[in-house]
């Protein structure tokens, strides 16, 4: 019988791409403060909660702003990110996604979602797939943003598990090591040369393989 229960999933970047749509708000941040961020630039921020990704910015832009005017600055971002996703759909969901949550489910297995957006469950409900997921954990529930792991260990808490009961999926090299420091197994979307720390590496979750991966996980 198998040891794994769950598979707990990132949502940026693995369920749907919403990194454009933070992309244009931060950038539009830092113009107002004076400096450009480039793609390239946006890639760090990868995975990375709201005030860390502000304080990049910032050090970035070499600026250095009070904690109140910070607060300002994070608010103002999110209600221009929330207006740009306002209009997602069930379209948004990156290809397999919906497969790879129903056959997970479908297996008697259950899933979780950990995610640093503090908008995930709107994003799930405009995704049609918040009844494919058991558990939610976002920012608002933890101290520490990834790479700690926090947000995983509480996901797998909240599903009743222990971590090495549960697969983490993520597309950023801050969640593999948050789902490693876990100590969970670690499937990463995107290129191998870059998710290094992954276990097993699939470019999308059109390649999503249940049985393979709780093979692979088995100790």
């Amino acid at each position: 019988m198998s040891s794994i229960k769950a598979f707990i999933f990132d949502l940026d970047g693995v369920i749907t791409d919403t990194a454009k749509f933070h992309f244009i708000a931060w950038q539009k941040l830092a113009h107002r403060l004076g400096f450009d961020i480039d793609h390239a630039f946006n890639e760090t921020l990868k995975g990375v909660g709201r005030m860390d990704s502000l304080n990049l910015i910032l050090k970035h832009g070499g600026l250095t702003l009070s904690d109140a005017e910070k607060e300002v600055h994070a608010a103002q971002k999110n209600d221009e990110y929330v207006e740009l996703i306002a209009d997602m759909s069930t379209a948004d969901l990156l290809p397999g996604a919906r497969a790879a949550l129903e056959s997970i489910r479908a297996a008697g297995l259950r899933t979780g979602l950990a995610s640093a957006s503090k908008n995930a469950s709107t994003i799930l409900a405009r995704l049609g797939v918040t009844d494919l997921f058991d558990t939610i954990v976002d920012a608002r529930d933890v101290i520490n943003g990834k790479p700690d792991p926090e947000i995983f260990l509480k996901g797998a808490q909240q599903l009743g598990l222990s971590p090495s009961e549960c697969i983490g999926v993520e597309d950023a090299v801050a969640g593999i090591q948050a789902i490693k420091s876990a100590g969970m197994f670690a499937i990463g979307i995107g290129e191998p040369s870059v998710l290094t720390q992954a276990d097993k590496v699939i470019a999308g979750l059109q390649f999503f393989d249940l049985d393979e991966f709780i093979q692979l996980a088995q100790p």
